[in-house]
């Protein structure tokens, strides 16, 4: 393994692919659960404020990645702009969400695979899955950004093809159904699975560095894949929740909660002999593996900036001799996140990562603002429009998010902190002059 530069080969459509890639996964499973939260009217609420800070929060995310095309995202960002204490806090935050997010993906990927091979258990599936698209991680970016690519549009018609077959069977009574189970309180316990719809989209930032022309590319791939996404959310909260009532996509038969909320939509549909309804359970599983294998991208990249910089030992900053690739990085984070996945806790592996990304929102909105102010004449290829307003916007409702999940999750929230704090103890204990 060398230390150097990544490579520059990815182009605005492969950036495109890898952000709706890194995302698409929310739209097929996890997000059903908020629904026991705050039924259709609590999710619907609290998505609607989340796709604002999402819009608000990407263009801002879009300045800082064209004038810093850098790996480690957010990271770089906060570094240079708050110094190296909150780069430290922002890129172990990005860390936490890029890890914990593909263990509960990958437990998805292992029930939608079970649907056809029940002999095989999930966890198998799993691990097995994890191994697989690490390695072709390892293989090289391009590689792997278009096989990103092919999944993800295969992923997306698939759930405009579920739209099409689901919308001309809702009915409103379904959507008023039980709509607020738990009061209004339910809006603020449904937040996480609200922001698991489109969390992950600020992984375009972490390629930045291997993005052919980053300044007009990265532009692009943001904003192109953000309209994709809020497209997708709308189309497919509608169309599940309306065809039975929330309750049909959350519960399965035998009480318990499910991974799988589009199947058991469909099923009310077309019934689950059909063959339509295998067709699309099939091509569903190109979602999944899209979002899983973007993240373990995005992941590799965070981790690698961290070991360049000797934010973290300095192997994970090494890059492999013949693939240019962080492979170390990779590697470890793969057997964290076999770790993470055998807990078997797929709810809570989310809130904690959506966590991570809440505080990584913050730090970056407040990384604008601040370098706006300290770097005037920095090169800014894309300025935020309506500046200061959207960078304000997306980190008020982060704030708000934040603090909502702490009152909801605050056992999760404990163990999250702790995380963060202690890694952070140990980076100032360890930390010394040769810190860049």
């Amino acid at each position: 393994m060398n230390t150097g530069e990544l490579k520059r080969t990815l182009t605005p459509l492969m950036l495109w692919g890898l952000g709706v890639g890194y995302v698409i996964s929310g739209m097929y499973f996890g997000w059903n659960l908020g629904l026991e939260k705050g039924g259709t009217l609590g999710l619907a609420v609290a998505t609607f404020f989340i796709i604002i800070m999402y819009v608000t929060f990407t263009f801002s995310y879009c300045e800082l990645a064209s004038a810093i095309p850098k790996a480690g995202g957010a990271f770089d960002y906060a570094k240079r702009a708050l110094g190296p204490n909150w780069g430290f806090i922002a890129g172990m935050a990005q860390n936490i969400e890029f890890i914990f997010a593909p263990p509960a993906i990958a437990f998805a990927i292992g029930a939608y695979f079970n649907l056809f091979f029940p002999q095989i258990p999930i966890i198998y599936i799993a691990i097995f899955s994890y191994i697989l698209f690490t390695g072709l991680n390892i293989y090289g970016v391009k590689a792997a950004a278009i096989f990103e690519l092919f999944i993800t549009v295969f992923a997306v018609g698939e759930l405009l093809l579920f739209a099409g077959i689901t919308i001309p069977h809702i009915e409103i009574a379904n959507l008023k159904q039980n709509a607020l189970p738990n009061g209004w309180s339910g809006m603020f316990a449904a937040i996480p699975f609200a922001i698991w719809f489109f969390l992950g989209i600020e992984g375009v930032a972490n390629v930045a560095e291997e993005t052919i022309n980053p300044q007009k590319t990265i532009l692009i791939g943001f904003g192109s894949a953000i309209a994709t996404l809020v497209l997708l959310c709308i189309l497919t909260f509608i169309s599940s929740t309306g065809v039975a009532g929330w309750e049909a996509i959350v519960y399965k038969a035998d009480g318990s909660a499910s991974d799988s909320p589009l199947p058991l939509a469909l099923g009310k549909v077309v019934g689950e002999s059909n063959a339509l309804y295998h067709l699309l359970i099939a091509i569903g599983l190109f979602g999944l593996v899209a979002s899983f294998h973007g993240l373990i991208l995005a992941a590799g990249r965070a981790s690698f900036e961290f070991g360049r910089v000797n934010y973290a030992p300095s192997i994970l900053g090494k890059v492999h001799p013949r693939f240019k690739t962080p492979a170390n990085a990779l590697v470890l984070n793969m057997l964290i996140g076999i770790g993470a996945l055998l807990t078997g806790r797929t709810a809570e592996i989310i809130t904690i990562s959506v966590f991570g990304a809440i505080t990584l929102y913050i730090i970056s909105m407040i990384t604008v603002v601040v370098l706006r102010k300290k770097e005037p004449g920095l090169q800014r290829p894309f300025r935020v429009p309506f500046y200061p307003a959207f960078p304000i916007i997306a980190l008020t409702i982060a704030i708000g998010s934040l603090v909502a999940m702490l009152v909801y999750n605050q056992l999760l929230g404990g163990i999250y902190f702790l995380i963060l704090l202690g890694s952070f103890a140990v980076f100032k204990f360890f930390s010394s002059a040769s810190v860049k």
